[in-house]
């Protein structure tokens, strides 16, 4: 059966199966605790996600934790988890994942040349018989079982298809073949996809699903040719996160499905009016500031400077925007509250924002957004987001900002003084630096002596004018570990406190954890 007739007698639904708890935690600096990750996990359920890969459980206990409390709190998305062809990865991640209504355990090994002889350091005939064993061992404990060919885009056909048909023989439904270093391009990945389907014999019993990885920029186009061969499942991730040039971004894949039915007649279950706010619910939780020409979710995605352009717009959207800023969960800010606001119309403001939250977090928000309309003459949607997002980010960290003084000038070195909670106790100290930031975070370093050294340090206006908020973003790095932290705040200076102790909170989590021995995919 070739790939066009098989496109053509199937559904037309592809399966999104985000990875951003996974493969967008490789990024460096990406780091996420238990409660983001869960919180992430909700998001994705609620927009439709259909497989959610929660994580490594064999990592390291934490990573563990994380897949199995997301198994034990989403109801309808799959939850899976990745497992080398080992044993014990496989045992560890079934049980992860047996919370689950739905589990799937994802193993994988490398079956590219390369991979087999300098990474594996195995022959290709003792992985021919690991895929065989692994998929048959994570079949007795789900019947959801998927199988990836790791560089599956530079493995010899004729072994990619001798292990896609022995790994379906042993019980996978789904099999993966990742372009996993981002080498192909998309006329090229698209022929690979289209010759499993004509050469494996019983390639009809699993759906072939991609994943591709951004190195050269091909990942959506490579993703979205392979769906044309025949694929009908795609890993992607929210914001493109992963490890190097990142993955395929899922709101791009969403969107050109959706945009260009015409020539794509295919469908996803994802609601696309979430993506902005899994979008910033992951760059909050990540730091990871989205670039602002980002496609779908960029600041710029939506906006037109060019009077060319203006003037074509205002006489038809469809001039120049080939989707509604609304399709996307975008909605132009207005400026409905302020400091005379009660606590009915902030509550109001955050059920149209999509904001749920339990009285006692209701009343802090309502205190915080009360004290920011006294510094703020003008509240934008984006400003409440920001706000409620900030505390919730900070609310399982160790260490925690209390306050900030800080001198500075042309006459004086500057000086801050702050005051942190760290284990209950209240502790301050003051230092001087080259500037008030590099002051502020002298200052830290004196609480929390560390070696980490600074490798970014980013700030953003989250609206527009003076008094708009600042989001600080800081990424630190201590022995080949990184994390990324971010603070928002109107004062600046405060907001570039708020993230790097927020980085600090990261980087003692990931002190304590150590990935396992070639984990890629």
């Amino acid at each position: 059966m070739t790939s066009s007739n098989r496109s053509s007698s199937i559904d037309q639904r592809v399966i999104i199966f985000d990875t951003t708890l996974r493969d967008g935690e490789q990024s460096p600096g990406a780091s996420m605790n238990l409660d983001e990750k869960v919180r992430i996990a909700a998001q994705l359920e609620e927009m439709g996600v259909d497989v959610i890969e929660a994580g490594f459980p064999i990592a390291s206990p934490g990573d563990f934790e994380a897949v199995k409390r997301v198994a034990q709190t989403v109801k309808r998305t799959t939850v899976c988890g990745l497992a080398r062809a080992t044993k014990a990865d496989i045992e560890r991640c079934a049980e992860a994942v047996k919370p689950a209504p739905r589990g799937r355990i994802h193993t994988f090994i490398s079956t590219s040349p390369l991979h087999m002889k300098f990474k594996l350091q195995m022959e290709p005939e003792k992985v021919y018989q690991a895929v065989i064993d692994s998929v048959s061992h994570a079949r007795r404990f789900t019947d959801d079982v998927e199988w990836s060919a790791e560089d599956g885009s530079r493995t010899e056909h004729d072994f990619l298809c001798r292990c896609v048909e022995a790994a379906i023989a042993a019980g996978a439904g789904t099999i993966n073949i990742p372009d996993t270093v981002g080498y192909a391009v998309p006329e090229e990945y698209a022929a690979l996809i289209g010759m499993l389907f004509n050469r494996v014999p019983n390639i009809d019993k699993a759906i072939i699903s991609v994943h591709c990885h951004n190195d050269l920029g091909l990942a959506v186009a490579n993703s979205l040719a392979a769906v044309g061969a025949g694929a009908r499942q795609i890993e992607c991730t929210v914001n493109g996160l992963g490890e190097r040039a990142g993955n395929a971004a899922m709101e791009e894949i969403v969107m050109a499905l959706r945009t260009r039915h015409d020539r794509l007649p295919y469908v996803t279950g994802i609601k696309s009016e979430s993506i902005m706010k899994a979008s910033h619910l992951v760059s909050q939780i990540t730091g990871f500031v989205v670039q602002p020409n980002k496609a779908i979710v960029g600041a710029n995605a939506f906006a037109h400077e060019s009077g060319i352009h203006q003037d074509g717009v205002l006489k038809h959207a469809g001039t120049y925007e080939i989707m509604t800023p609304e399709s996307v969960g975008l909605n132009r800010s207005k400026l409905v509250l302020g400091k005379l606001s009660g606590s009915a119309a902030f509550k109001a403001k955050l059920k149209e924002l999509g904001i749920d939250l339990g009285d006692n977090a209701l009343k802090d928000a309502f205190k915080r957004f009360k004290d920011l309309a006294d510094r703020k003459r003008d509240i934008y949607d984006e400003d409440i987001v920001t706000l409620v997002e900030d505390e919730t980010l900070r609310a399982s960290d160790t260490l925690r900002f209390v306050s900030l003084d800080v001198h500075c000038g042309s006459k004086a070195p500057p000086k801050a003084t702050l005051e942190m909670e760290m284990d209950g106790r209240l502790l301050s100290a003051t230092a001087s630096g080259d500037g008030p930031v590099d002051a502020t975070f002298n200052a830290i370093k004196e609480l929390f002596p560390h070696e980490a050294r600074l490798q970014l340090y980013q700030v953003s206006a989250v609206t527009e004018g003076t008094d708009a908020q600042a989001e600080v973003s800081v990424r630190l790095e201590e022995n080949g570990k990184t994390v990324n932290g971010q603070g928002a705040d109107t004062d600046t200076l405060v907001a570039s406190a708020k993230a790097y102790v927020n980085a600090i909170n990261k980087l003692v989590v990931k002190r304590t954890r150590s990935a396992p021995q070639a984990l890629s995919a």
